[in-house]
């Protein structure tokens, strides 16, 4: 068993995909129309074949409170491994990326917060 497909709700599919390519680096794996919405996910460039992220509509009455209440008490909706947490919160800032959490290093773990501009916390990890 492995973990295939991951996702994130997201208020605007076509914004989200700007971001999560245009400014994280993200690939777009799948954009499949589904009604008013899409099948949308993107990859890691390094994993091609990995594991895709959907970038799911949040439409449904649940998710805007179950956000909401993430974002309010500062949790990230996903984790992503990078090499040096530090120098990729100083690249994404210069991109204009807002970071409500500066690399903060813990034991063996150096993790970073910022929002996706899609209504979610991102952390970013790298291991020390």
């Amino acid at each position: 068993m492995r973990i295939n497909i991951t996702s994130v709700f997201v208020d605007d599919q076509a914004k989200a995909l700007a971001f999560y390519t245009d400014v994280l680096g993200f690939v777009k794996k799948e954009d499949v129309p589904v009604g008013e919405a899409r099948w949308l996910t993107v990859v890691s460039p390094e994993e091609p074949n990995g594991t895709e992220l959907l970038l799911e509509p949040d439409g449904h009455p649940a998710v805007k409170p179950y956000k909401d209440a993430l974002v309010a008490d500062g949790i990230p909706a996903a984790s992503f491994a990078v090499d040096d947490a530090a120098k990729e919160c100083e690249r994404l800032s210069g991109l204009g990326v807002r970071f409500t959490q500066q690399p903060l290093a813990m034991g063996p773990v150096t993790t970073a917060v910022f929002d996706d501009t899609c209504g979610n916390l991102i952390q970013i990890a790298s291991m020390n």
